[in-house]
């Protein structure tokens, strides 16, 4: 068997093995199992208004407050470095909370910016 079905076979087990589990966006792309946990009504994946997404020479800066993504219950500040971003699969921005509404697993961000 060549490398790379070994490794195609891997990832399947791994896939399958694997207690996290991803969900779709609401464009229909899916979020990767490594930044979402759950599904539609309890991931810790999100759209977020794009009105709540600044850009800076260093990164984007993401305001949510309560009602922009259902694991929010305070205001948040989020600051967000151009590196540390992942391409969105629409033309939206989303964020990935985990494991608590403080803390940033993922970011997206359109290849635009905005």
């Amino acid at each position: 068997m060549n490398r790379a079905l070994y490794f195609s076979a891997f990832l399947s087990a791994l896939s399958c093995c694997s207690s996290a589990t991803a969900h779709d966006t609401e464009s229909g792309w899916t979020y990767p199992p490594a930044c979402c946990r759950g599904d539609n009504e309890r991931g810790d994946c999100q759209e977020v208004p794009n009105t709540n997404v600044s850009t800076a020479p260093d990164g984007f800066t993401v305001l949510l407050s309560p009602g922009d993504h259902h694991l929010v219950k305070k205001r948040h500040v989020f600051r967000i470095p151009y590196g540390a971003t992942i391409p969105s699969g629409d033309s939206h921005f989303h964020i990935c909370l985990h494991p608590t509404e403080d803390d940033v697993n993922c970011f997206f961000a359109p290849a635009y910016g905005f």
